[in-house]
């Protein structure tokens, strides 16, 4: 079976494709900031987008999106605000979506853009 980080770099590259597909303007990936890293950030529209990317290979754990969770979340959001901060002449309105992927056998078998999972 894959490692943890194969798997997870297959799931982002699918996750970049999925999203281009979708007709998101992708600005950068692999954020690093002291608050936490940020797999992709993008623009949707007039939307600056924080995208999250989970990937499972078994159902084991449940599904990918569900190993997003509150702490997840606010590692998140303060990450992308410092985003905002150091770039200002970005879109101001934010959203934070999660790209769920499920691998077999090494191929993406399922992906879904999972929009606004902040609620806000």
């Amino acid at each position: 079976m894959r490692s943890t980080k194969s798997a997870g770099d297959l799931g982002e590259e699918y996750a970049l494709y999925l999203l281009k597909k979708s007709g998101y303007k992708i600005l950068t990936t692999k954020f690093r900031s002291r608050f936490g890293e940020i797999d992709i950030i993008a623009q949707d529209k007039d939307i600056l987008v924080f995208v999250e990317v989970k990937t499972r290979w078994s159902k084991n754990f449940g599904n990918p999106e569900d190993a997003v969770t509150s702490l997840k979340l606010r590692h998140l959001i303060k990450a992308a605000e410092y985003f905002k901060l150091m770039n200002p002449k970005t879109p101001g309105v934010m959203r934070f979506d999660v790209v769920a992927t499920d691998i077999r056998d090494g191929k993406v078998i399922d992906a879904r853009i999972l929009k606004n999972v902040t609620g806000f």
